[in-house]
């Protein structure tokens, strides 16, 4: 059976950040809404994502804290049990509590319908539609204006051998109900550094394998270094430089051949194999060729700084659209949609100053431009780094592992780029989000307020270093 509805102002594919962040703006404008979803409400981030993976982090901080007590004199080194299957429990529990607090029971509360079914779009450019395929027939929606927020999944490259073998991705590892004895993980960038930490503190034997020449290699160099070191320490192998040749399986193992660019061949055996080289945008499948939706080299949605599509009536939001894989800037554009599809507030998204965070043990944080991307602009750059054992934070928490890098425009004073390995440095960085926007220079920030014995205090710290030497500051020196 097919039933047509129309009377809707938005039509949206997905029920992740963006889709939400969407439908709340359209409600709160008196619009009527409708949203499609083929599987979980709640998109990547609070099911799969960010959510699960930083409950399971969290427990393995805790016990790798426990394991390294010693530094601190007076208190001995334990050895924590794990109890994986409860692990997994309380972080699926609050998976749901989540997913019904911030997504479906406010779909509820706001009244707009969640229809659990398969859209594609129909019709003509001029004309589209959705026609929903659910398991009683099919639905055909005509609205206004359509959002496509449907995500991004894991990509996995082609790799000799690899799908035969088998292999977790970030969303089926967290659906593991026994912890592995051994694992190799395939990318050294933010998903397969926390992947790699997380299931190494939980006692699993982990092998990072990285194509480019260092760990995190969008990051500065310096944090780089940091991050290889805490690895080191932490006895997880990392093999830089090294792509994933082939994969075979022997004895019910994995065994992962690396390969460098000279031709070098390592083979690596373990009980799983974690790939983690990116994402791709979710568009499969959406018929977008029939309504003029043009898609991109990767799949992403073409859009403009409006997040309008090549049809005038469609916008994509989120990881689909091929920007700033993020859940916030999802949120961001998902709102900046409903504004100006059903507004018309022609409203655009800064980018400048945009933060990210790795939530590794020391944190990777960042915003703004590294020295390269500043030389490459045709700026002078005047970078200091501070290393963590210059702040007394760190050395009260007995761990003065990571720094603070400033990167300033050497004839303005003005700061570019911070970038930050420490304990909490996406705390410190959303700081540094604010002294950017703020277009504030290195001296404004050597001379604003901090809190002493804060992390963020590093921040002031490095801003001194540009006119003082800071070893030999007193505490809370101003």
């Amino acid at each position: 059976m097919t039933t047509t509805e129309s009377g809707f102002d938005l039509a949206i594919v997905g029920s992740g950040s963006a889709a939400f962040a969407a439908a709340i703006a359209a409600v709160n404008q008196g619009r009527r809404v409708l949203m499609i979803e083929r599987g979980t409400t709640g998109g990547t981030c609070v099911n799969v994502g960010c959510v699960p993976s930083k409950a399971l982090l969290a427990a393995a901080e805790a016990r790798h804290g426990a394991a390294t007590s010693a530094r601190f004199p007076g208190l001995a080194a334990a050895e924590l049990p794990v109890g994986f299957g409860q692990l997994v429990g309380g972080k699926d529990a609050l998976v749901e509590q989540l997913r019904t607090e911030k997504y479906t029971g406010l779909a509820d509360d706001y009244g707009w319908e969640v229809v659990p079914g398969t859209a594609t779009f129909a019709g003509t450019t001029d004309a589209p539609i959705l026609e929903v395929t659910l398991p009683e027939g099919t639905r055909r929606i005509e609205a206004a204006h359509y959002l496509i927020a449907t995500g991004s999944a894991p990509w996995a490259p082609p790799v000799d051998g690899l799908e035969q073998a088998g292999y977790l991705t970030s969303t089926t590892a967290m659906e593991l109900d026994a912890l592995p004895e051994s694992m190799v993980v395939v990318g050294g960038n933010a998903v397969g550094l926390e992947q790699a930490q997380l299931f190494a503190r939980l006692g699993t034997d982990v092998t990072v394998i990285e194509a480019l020449e260092r760990l995190a290699p969008f990051e500065e160099p310096e944090v780089s270094q940091v991050i290889e070191d805490v690895f080191a320490d932490e006895g997880i192998g990392v093999h830089t430089g090294a792509t994933l040749a082939s994969v075979r399986t022997e004895d019910g193992a994995r065994v992962a051949t690396a390969r460098t660019r000279a031709g070098k061949e390592t083979e690596l055996r373990a009980e799983h194999l974690l790939i983690a080289t990116g994402r791709r945008p979710v568009t499969s499948g959406l018929g977008l060729d029939a309504v003029g939706v043009k898609t991109g080299e990767r799949g992403e949605v073409v859009v403009d700084e409006f997040q309008r599509t090549t049809n005038e009536r469609i916008w994509a939001a989120g990881d689909v659209a091929g920007g700033p894989q993020f859940v916030y800037v999802a949120a961001a554009q998902g709102t900046l949609v409903a504004d100006n599809a059903l507004a018309g507030a022609g409203r655009t998204l800064d980018y400048t100053a945009l933060p990210r965070v790795t939530f590794t043990s020391p944190a990777i944080a960042a915003v703004g431009m590294t020295d390269a991307q500043v030389a490459e602009a045709g700026l002078r750059c005047d970078c200091r780094t501070l290393p963590l054992q210059h702040v007394p934070r760190a050395l009260a928490n007995r761990d003065t592992r990571g720094l603070v890098k400033l990167v300033a425009d050497a004839d303005t004073g003005r700061v570019l780029g911070v970038h930050v390995i420490a304990d909490g440095a996406g705390d410190i960085i959303t700081a540094a989000t604010y002294a950017i926007t703020a277009q504030m220079t290195v001296d404004q920030l050597a001379h604003t307020w901090a809190p002493y014995l804060t992390m963020a205090e590093a921040l002031k710290l490095a801003a001194q270093t540009y006119t003082a030497d800071v070893a030999k500051l007193s505490c809370c020196a101003g």
